[in-house]
């Protein structure tokens, strides 16, 4: 899926940040509170300017810390998760994206602060997500899952446990460019693995061999949600973007939803690299994908 070029607005924010010092540095190579640091500087300038709801606040759900983004009374929750290879991300640099999603759906937010890799590896990550969705569905509150890349694997993972275990189920899916398998040698990533486009085929090796405790974990459907039953999911909305190296495991996952009668809606956002869901101040196409999932998020839970 690389017949048309990096996006232009996505090209010029890229050199914007170089040309600001704001480089992600790798946990691979860097100390590990440099790289978080990192990409905390760079969400503060793509998210500055963003105007805190009224009444958000930090709580933890069921022992987990969180921070919650109140709506309306009586609105769903959206019980989300951040990216970062499940070793960076914070609470702070998904603030303004977490915010945009309550003005835009109406539904409230949850952000989910999931214990990280290298302090806790598999399966901390996931037994937190899956811990917090609970925590939410015992309020009685009507919820639905998300998150973007590492935190689309946990609240696909999330979700499926929880159909496993019975109860009351998360009415949507809200999965933007996951990791759902350990693999990193499909042609997306030998087209886009070289880290231009946010990820990179050293990284990833790196982190699965580092983060889960051994091979017998590259087939537990925590690790690799995509090689569980999909089977009896609520509607799922995915989105992608064409330069990703996680391109073909979105597509994967697709089809593997369509032929389990999962309903699921796919938007592929041409030109856009890995990680583009909170730049949409800076890029348009990004920013029609969050008002795009927001509007399906609404549909499905407020209608």
């Amino acid at each position: 899926m690389a017949a048309t070029p990096m996006d232009a607005e996505a090209v010029a924010l890229a050199a914007m940040l170089r040309a600001r010092g704001l480089i992600a540095q790798s946990p691979m190579t860097a100390p590990i509170a440099d790289a978080r640091a990192s990409l905390d500087r760079i969400a503060a300038f793509i998210g500055e300017g963003s105007t805190p709801i009224p009444g958000e606040r930090d709580l933890r759900a069921g022992g987990v810390p969180a921070r919650f983004y109140p709506a309306a009374a009586g609105a769903p929750v959206l019980v989300y998760a951040h990216g970062g290879s499940f070793t960076v991300g914070s609470l702070d640099a998904w603030d303004a994206l977490m915010r945009e999603m309550v003005r835009l759906s109406g539904l409230a937010m949850l952000h989910v602060d999931y214990r990280m890799f290298p302090e806790h590896r598999f399966p901390a990550a996931p037994e937190d997500m899956l811990t917090a969705a609970a925590w939410v569905r015992d309020q009685g509150w009507r919820y639905a899952l998300g998150g973007d890349s590492a935190g689309a694997n946990l609240a696909l993972g999330a979700a499926q446990a929880l159909r496993d275990a019975g109860g009351t189920q998360p009415g949507f899916l809200l999965l933007h460019y996951g990791a759902y398998d350990t693999e990193y040698e499909s042609p997306s990533w030998q087209r886009h693995g070289g880290g231009e486009s946010g990820l990179s085929r050293a990284s990833a090796a790196w982190l699965w061999e580092n983060y889960l405790r051994g091979p017998a974990d590259r087939r537990d459907p925590r690790a690799a949600p995509l090689l569980g039953s999909l089977h009896g999911l609520p509607p799922v909305f995915l989105s992608i973007g064409t330069h990703d190296p996680l391109f073909d495991q979105q597509a994967a996952l697709h089809a593997a939803l369509q032929a389990a009668g999962v309903p699921v809606d796919m938007v592929v956002a041409d030109g856009l690299p890995h990680g583009f869901i909170r730049q949409g101040r800076f890029v348009r196409k990004a920013r029609d994908v969050v008002e795009a999932s927001a509007q399906a998020l609404a549909a499905a839970m407020r209608g």
